[in-house]
């Protein structure tokens, strides 16, 4: 379960954000959705969604990008650019972190707190990156700050090129290596001599000399149990299967093998499949795994992609549908960046109220979204604490929850928003900010006033 995500000096966001999914306090509605899980013999509880509001270029996507670009830092293990093409750039150009505005090196901060295997995670990187658009100087780059917190046990700290290891980690000793209690002397030899200023600590010394068994649980978190799509309006399943394992004779038409995994038709049929079943195959003969339609109708047999004949919106679930159910299915937190284009509102819904099922969210997994939609902001949807607002101005962007939320009443006291009031009815009229009130009449009247520009042909 996701607890909490912190940046700062990240694109628009120059003060710290601070993204919770924790529930505030003393708020009552929507119990059913909360995650709760014990550790300790103490009950932890989390959102087991949240949605982001704001206007264009507030900086909600920035919150999607921050979180996947520390997931990228990590599985590399470093704050050098990535080599692999990513449908978030600043993942793997890490020069397009800085905010643009900063003439002198700005640290970056990325802090990240979790719950896996039982144990509360706290792990944190600040580190100096460069100015805006330069280009992968490592010279710039360097980790200032690194630490580890489990269960609010330190286990270890690192400042520059010094690492110290937590007093207390008698407590989880059944992770740590028997020699590492003795070996701070051999870890500062290892860190002066071989641990670069760009390398984490985490994925190198930590995991050689320590425990490979922490750090194998934090890396695989983020591998497995954070699933960002930051660019849902181009994202493909990516299916890598070995598509004759699934051969069946009754899926096979001109020679292709189509493979319909049963739930994905189920899906379709519900959005109103065109064609006779989808599912993914390898057209043409090509490696990559794609989604098709086929068509077995009296003479008519065919498997094409389909996005010659689906509706995008089709498309674009089937597509989201799996890692909505590999989510649901194993517990993980997933974000996707403008999940409802496309789909028509009803469909989120739906999702919306299973990952706040608890009968068959029993995994615990989290569904984070950004979103225009205002049919959204419901109380009986969504709790005040799932729903965020992004606003922005000349300083940066600034992030908040409704429950955060505060204003004065006619006594000119402050309040906060009522349980069950008219969300997006306030939301329109202002009351909440994160909104802009938008006129392009001014543009359109000076633009046709200009007289038309003919061009002269060379």
């Amino acid at each position: 379960m996701l607890l909490e995500f912190k940046t700062k000096n990240y694109k628009s966001f120059v003060e710290e954000l601070s993204f919770s999914m924790l529930p505030a306090p003393k708020q009552k509605d929507l119990e059913t959705s909360l995650l709760k899980e014990k550790i300790g013999g103490k009950e932890i509880k989390a959102l087991s969604s949240a949605v982001i509001y704001g206007p264009n270029a507030s900086g909600k996507s920035n919150i999607i990008s921050a979180m996947d670009t520390f997931k990228s830092i990590v599985l590399r293990g470093n704050i050098k650019n990535g080599t692999i093409s990513e449908q978030n750039v600043a993942a793997s150009a890490l020069e397009l972190i800085p905010n643009y505005r900063f003439g002198n090196d700005k640290p970056t901060k990325f802090y990240i707190k979790f719950v896996e295997n039982n144990m509360i995670f706290e792990y944190s990187l600040i580190f100096n990156i460069g100015v805006f658009l330069k280009q992968n100087d490592l010279s710039k780059r360097k980790i200032l700050n690194e630490t580890l917190y489990i269960n609010n046990t330190k286990i270890y700290t690192r400042e520059e090129k010094n690492v110290s290891l937590g007093e207390d980690l008698k407590k989880l000793e059944k992770y740590i290596f028997p020699t590492a209690f003795e070996n701070q002397e051999l870890l500062n030899v290892f860190v002066q001599n071989s641990l670069n200023d760009f390398d984490l600590f985490l994925n190198n010394g930590f995991k050689s000399l320590v425990s490979s068994q922490l750090t194998t649980t934090i890396v695989n978190w983020f591998e497995k149990n954070l699933i960002i799509i930051y660019d849902s309006n181009n994202f493909e399943s990516g299916i890598d299967i070995k598509l004759e394992e699934y051969k069946d004779k009754k899926s096979v038409t001109n020679e292709k093998m189509l493979f319909v995994p049963e739930v994905v038709e189920k899906v379709a049929q519900y959005l109103g499949l065109n064609s006779n079943h989808i599912g993914y195959t390898r057209y043409n003969d090509s490696d990559k795994v794609v989604l098709c339609s086929m068509f077995n109708n009296n003479d008519i047999k065919a498997v094409i992609p389909a996005e010659i004949i689906e509706s995008m919106g089709t498309i674009r679930f089937i597509n989201l549908f799996l890692p909505l159910l590999t989510a649901m299915l194993s517990g993980h937190t997933i974000i996707i960046d403008e999940f409802d284009n496309s789909l028509h509102p009803m469909v989120i819904m739906s999702i919306i109220n299973i990952f706040h099922n608890c009968e068959i969210n029993i995994n615990k997994a989290q569904l984070i979204f950004n979103t225009h939609n205002p049919i959204f902001l419901n109380a009986d949807l969504f709790r005040r604490d799932e729903i965020k607002f992004v606003e922005r101005d000349e300083s940066g962007s600034i992030h908040y929850s409704l429950s955060d939320f505060t204003f004065s009443n006619k006594n000119k006291e402050n309040c906060k928003v009522r349980k069950g009031a008219d969300y997006m009815k306030n939301y329109f009229v202002n009351r909440y900010g994160a909104i802009r009130n938008i006129d392009f009449s001014p543009i359109f009247e000076d633009a046709v006033k200009l007289k038309p520009i003919k061009l002269k042909k060379v």
